[in-house]
């Protein structure tokens, strides 16, 4: 019995919990032209110089493909995805 509860117990610890990018009942959102983010109540409006992800291209926690993805590409007024200028 002890050898099984090991196991079970051993079984999960190949699991990570990352962080996510925000709490629940807030949604992401970027800076227009730049790579700062924020999150914003789910009530809220978008605030003004910010934009909603792409959708499909949203990050949920961190580190993961979209969050390191976002680190060098931004949104330009237009709405196309483009290299962040600091980081060119």
């Amino acid at each position: 019995m002890g050898a099984i509860t090991v196991v079970a117990l051993t079984g999960c610890s190949g699991l990570s919990l990352q962080d996510a990018i925000c709490s629940d009942g807030e949604y992401p959102v970027m800076t227009v032209g730049g790579t700062g983010s924020a999150c914003v109540k789910d009530s809220e409006k978008t605030p003004e110089g910010y934009t909603r992800y792409p959708e499909g291209k949203v990050p949920q926690q961190v580190d993961d493909e979209w969050d390191v993805y976002w680190r060098t590409h931004t949104v330009d007024e237009k709405g196309g995805i483009v290299a962040a200028p600091d980081t060119e």
